[in-house]
């Protein structure tokens, strides 16, 4: 984004965060920083509180270009929280199964720079904010935790998250919830350029092209990951009936609810569970991947399975229910040779599983 936007318009300077090892190489007159994801960092308060110095003191003739994507949440953050207790919160929202909407409702009322708050920030100055959306409705609010959007949601219904999932907070976090959000932000322009929605409907053509009946299913998956899986490829199942080339697309942003101490991400978790589902049928296969081309804390997009995953699995005296358990789905696809790794691929607007079936094909 950053490097269309150089070749857009003329900078008098700027910031760029990105998650480590995804920085694509130096962009003129740009800072380019990585931090923290899915957990800020030392590093994500250090860019939020450069950011905000890059932007303090403009005037009414200047004009803020604020590039988003998926991720911002973690990447550019400050809050008057120490790092420590910032991070355990959010550890514990990821590990407990909160969806991306209720994680960011409370993270932004937890942050110096969200909510709206970074917009005001660069008041006076205009700010024409274009975004890609990794949330599912594209709301504006919520993308990145909304730096530069009126918040949406309401202090009672943050709360009712904190109490859902039983989040104990301190005294000075509870206060921090309670402070007012920025109410309007008539300088401020938002465009999306991206979202979840174009990559489905993208992949349905590139399926169509490849002689597949392409069917996009939802683009707002937002459910447990493994009955997300399970979900999918019980849909592909029934269709298959029909007997002609099919592929069923899904897009969105699924939960893993932590039960074990393994390693994975919630694309692999999802790939792995409809394994299971596909285990002896010929010419199915199911991937799903993270759009940004890393999973959870892996060095894998996301994960491929088909009807002979489960065998070559028990061969190894691996069993998919006891995998899911430890939430380990990274360990037994690398065995199976399931893994996708397409290293950083520069953008991030959620997940997409494909759920494939070919006729007289065994894969």
């Amino acid at each position: 984004m950053a490097s269309a936007a150089l070749e857009a318009v003329d900078a008098d300077g700027g910031l760029v965060v990105t998650k480590y090892g995804h920085s694509l190489g130096p962009l003129p007159g740009l800072e380019i920083l990585e931090a923290g994801h899915p957990v800020a960092d030392a590093a994500s308060f250090a860019a939020a509180k450069r950011a905000l110095a890059l932007v303090r003191g403009l005037g009414e003739g200047d004009t803020v270009l604020l590039l988003l994507s998926g991720g911002g949440s973690a990447l550019f953050e400050f809050s008057d929280l120490s790092l420590e207790e910032f991070q355990g919160i959010n550890r514990r929202l990821l590990a407990c199964g909160a969806d991306i909407v209720e994680i960011n409702r409370v993270r932004k009322r937890l942050s110096n720079v969200k909510g709206g708050r970074f917009g005001e920030a660069c008041a006076p100055a205009q700010v024409f904010s274009v975004v890609l959306s990794d949330v599912l409705g594209d709301r504006l609010d919520m993308i990145a935790s909304g730096p530069a959007a009126v918040d949406g949601s309401t202090l009672e219904e943050t709360l009712a998250v904190v109490e859902k999932y039983n989040l104990e907070l301190s005294p000075k976090a509870q206060a921090l919830l309670s402070r007012p959000l920025p109410a309007a932000l008539p300088h401020v322009e938002s465009r999306i350029c991206g979202s979840v929605s174009q990559l489905c409907q993208t992949a349905a053509e590139v399926c169509r092209e490849l002689g597949y009946e392409a069917r996009v299913l939802t683009d707002c998956a937002a459910g447990e990951a493994r009955e997300t899986g399970e979900a999918l490829a019980g849909a592909l199942l029934r269709e298959m009936e029909a007997g002609k080339p099919l592929a069923l697309i899904l897009g969105g942003e699924t939960v893993v609810r932590l039960t074990g101490k393994g390693k994975g991400g919630r694309n692999q978790e999802l790939a792995l569970a409809a394994a299971a589902v596909l285990a002896g049928t010929g010419g199915t296969a199911l991937f799903s991947v993270g759009s940004d081309g890393t999973d959870g804390p892996t060095d894998a997009a996301g994960g491929y399975v088909d009807g002979g995953t489960r065998d070559v699995l028990r061969a190894l005296g691996i069993e998919i229910p006891a995998v899911l358990a430890e939430n380990d789905a990274y360990h037994a696809l690398k065995r199976a040779g399931g893994l996708i790794v397409t290293g950083p691929t520069g953008t991030n607007v959620n997940d997409l599983s494909v759920a494939f079936y070919r006729p007289s094909e065994g894969r």
